[in-house]
């Protein structure tokens, strides 16, 4: 059988929810009965509240795809019939390392081991297991169940089977699964928001704009843009071809790109000045911040459909 399990923090119960919706059975697993009981009523309130507002993904009814969903306290149990697991604890590399250990020792050949890991490197949480061939790390993006996209990073002796596998999974549950070759620090999507964040910092350090401003760049200019396609497309269509767009404008691009400022240290004043920016725009209070994210959460989900309608078109 298709048994897929997890852990029920906040991650854990958002990969159960996208494999709900793909019609796969899952297993949530946890130390603690509490956690388990707790997961359960939230995912169960989260479907519901998705059903009515006519955001819940997959062909099931709420109703259907929780009936997909159990819950278990015993490990072995837990892994029995699984056919890939999909590990979500805290981002705590020993932690981590017992638990791709333990399940090490109970898993057959043919179950993949898959971790939620958003900075931890394969090589450090899978070197020296017995089923090393079956490790991977599929970091998704929070939130997974609006925002598709799912890093696909095998450790140096993950077997290629285990990556077209988990890969095609991924899909299956209408995901946006992405390769990458091998292991780098930071994957690619943070790699990518460090460049971002580091020149975002310089620019209001310096005093060019302010930190309203500089967010308003990304979120009503780049942003749009790259809501819809990438940066390399970008230079495709923005002139005749990416070659075109080098010839054209590789030597203003090295011009600008040879006067920034070294890696910030993210300390001192600049925070100080970032910080009070942003808590005058969104209060640093629990009730305010989590206003603001359940917004955030509602414009991906307002994006997330947008874009699937546009691709049908």
């Amino acid at each position: 059988a298709d048994i897929y399990f997890f852990f029920s923090g906040l991650i854990g119960r958002s990969w159960a929810m996208v494999f709900a919706a793909g019609g796969f059975k899952v297993k949530l697993y946890d130390i603690a009965q509490q956690q388990l009981t707790s997961a359960l009523e939230n995912i169960r309130k989260q479907m519901k509240e998705l059903e009515k507002s006519g955001f819940l993904k997959g062909a099931l009814s709420a109703e259907q795809q929780l009936a997909l969903i159990s819950v278990c306290t015993d490990l072995k149990a837990a892994v029995e019939g699984a056919t890939f697991i999909q590990e979500c604890t805290p981002e705590n590399l020993e932690l981590k390392k017992k638990i791709f250990g333990q399940l090490d020792l109970i898993v057959g050949d043919n179950v993949i081991l898959s971790s939620s890991t958003s900075c931890l490197l394969p090589s450090k949480l899978f070197t020296g297991l017995k089923h090393v061939k079956q490790c991977i790390v599929s970091h998704p993006v929070n939130p997974p169940y609006f925002v598709p996209l799912v890093e696909i990073v095998p450790h140096p002796e993950t077997d290629p089977s285990t990556t077209e596998r988990t890969y095609a999974l991924m899909k299956k549950i209408g995901q946006s699964p992405v390769k990458l070759n091998r292991e780098i620090e930071g994957f690619v999507l943070n790699r990518l928001q460090y460049a971002v964040i580091s020149e975002a910092w310089r620019l209001v350090g310096e005093g060019v704009i302010s930190p309203t401003d500089l967010d308003l760049v990304m979120s009503d200019g780049l942003g749009m843009r790259y809501a819809f396609i990438g940066p390399l497309e970008t230079m495709h269509l923005n002139a005749e071809g990416v070659s075109n767009y080098c010839e054209r404008y590789s030597e203003g691009m090295r011009l600008v790109l040879n006067t920034f400022g070294p890696v910030p240290e993210f300390s001192g004043e600049i925070v100080q000045k970032v910080n009070q920016a942003m808590s005058e725009k969104i209060p640093v209070i629990p009730k305010v911040l989590d206003a603001r994210r359940k917004w955030r959460d509602e414009c991906l989900t307002g994006l997330a459909k947008l874009k699937t309608q546009m691709k049908s078109d």
